[in-house]
């Protein structure tokens, strides 16, 4: 079930960026850094940011924002969510999650009068890519990041992959 998380979650949420970036690590050899809770407290309290939870436990979790202009620049002003940091359980890996979001995705977008749905992801885990687009995404290309002011660490001196969905 997708709801919105809860100020509650902080520390279970905070816990799974950890564990999913030691995960990227492994997997792509980039890392995440350590999310700020104010910016992940900011995105609970403006309804921004949800769980999927099993068995009583989060399992999943993600943010969205309705702006990206620094990673998307020009395709900004086209009317789409921004979906960033799904991060899953290890115990629930393989569950088809990002499938499940997208598809909560595809309901979302429309209610916000949103005609796309766009992820970035740190360029060159082919595997990853190839998850997207089979999850329905397109793949756009990459894009060397240059204003990055703000955003989290991994950003900085990055090149992000782009994908975009049509709802």
């Amino acid at each position: 079930m997708i709801v919105n998380t809860s100020l509650q979650d902080m520390e279970a949420v905070l816990g799974l960026y950890k564990m999913a970036s030691d995960f990227k690590k492994t997997v792509s050899g980039v890392q995440w850094p350590e999310f700020d809770r104010n910016m992940i407290e900011t995105e609970i309290n403006e309804n921004r940011h949800f769980k999927i939870t099993v068995d009583g436990q989060i399992a999943c979790v993600w943010s969205i924002t309705f702006d990206d202009h620094q990673v998307w620049a020009e395709k900004n002003e086209d009317p789409a969510i921004y979906i960033h940091r799904i991060a899953t359980n290890p115990n629930f890996r393989g569950q088809k999650f990002v499938e499940q979001i997208v598809e909560w995705a595809k309901q979302f977008a429309p209610q916000y009068n949103k005609l796309y749905v766009r992820m970035d992801t740190t360029a060159g885990n082919q595997r990853l890519t190839d998850y997207y687009v089979k999850c329905g995404f397109t793949y756009l290309g990459d894009k060397k990041m240059t204003d990055t002011e703000g955003r989290p660490d991994h950003y900085h001196n990055a090149t992000m992959g782009l994908f975009q969905l049509e709802v």
